[in-house]
């Protein structure tokens, strides 16, 4: 049986899951890094497929833009799907400026303004943290292929656009690394169902210097992050 949005049948997605928010990015990682990769679903574009990276199965599926669209395929991959590791494999803005772009953050935990966070939890602040096994999994490949991490914790948003030039001040002077748009509800929601999840961020811009990544930049800074995800399915 499928779910609402997921026309997978049961057993076509894998234990493991790599969730870029571009459907367009699963769709390249399936093509050009696994094997016998099939694609289970098409619904809405939101492309997923499931392969085989050094023979093991494992599956990416395109989870959008924003905790809205990622709760929903969170939410369905765990519940009608069975998934029990899922790894956000995105993007991030950096509030360090020493943070380079291309530079990879393995996400302890998330921050954020979620609307859903806060109802969840009725205006409290519930502290949504990765999955130490994974976090440190990560961390032990990410040495062995010799790419460099930052471990620490993210920021995760609603609003993609803000006209408050120091908005960001606070967050950096509690240790905040960067800015993203996803974690925090995929956090929540692996606790939530007892589940394991981790985030693997490539930082793309710096929202103190001003740098942003061109096209080389991303194209190689993210395979890396793939290589670390690939290895840790």
């Amino acid at each position: 049986m499928s779910s609402v949005h997921i026309e997978a049948q049961p057993g076509e997605i894998a234990e493991t899951v790599l969730l870029p928010g571009d459907p367009l990015r699963a769709k390249y990682v399936a093509e050009n890094m696994l094997d016998e990769a099939v694609c289970y679903n098409r619904v809405r574009n939101m492309l997923g497929y499931t392969g085989f990276y050094q023979g093991k199965q494992v599956s990416i599926q395109g989870a959008g833009m924003g905790m809205g669209s990622t709760s929903i395929y969170v939410h369905e991959l765990i519940n009608t799907y069975q998934v029990k590791n899922l790894i956000r494999v995105g993007t991030c803005g950096a509030i360090k400026e020493d943070l380079a772009i291309g530079e990879i953050i393995l996400a302890m935990s998330a921050s954020g303004d979620s609307g859903a966070n806060s109802s969840y939890f009725e205006g409290m602040h519930y502290a949504a943290t990765a999955d130490f096994g994974l976090l440190l999994k990560a961390y032990q490949i990410a040495a062995k292929l010799k790419i460099p991490t930052h471990q620490g914790s993210v920021f995760s948003t609603d609003t993609f656009y803000d006209d408050n030039p120091t908005r960001w001040d606070k967050w950096e002077n509690h240790g905040i690394l960067g800015i993203e748009m996803e974690s925090q509800i995929l956090f929540t929601l692996a606790h939530k169902f007892k589940v394991k999840a981790l985030s693997i961020l490539t930082v793309s811009d710096n929202l103190i210097t001003g740098q942003f990544s061109d096209h080389a930049e991303r194209e190689q800074s993210y395979i890396d992050m793939m290589k670390i995800a690939l290895e840790l399915a």
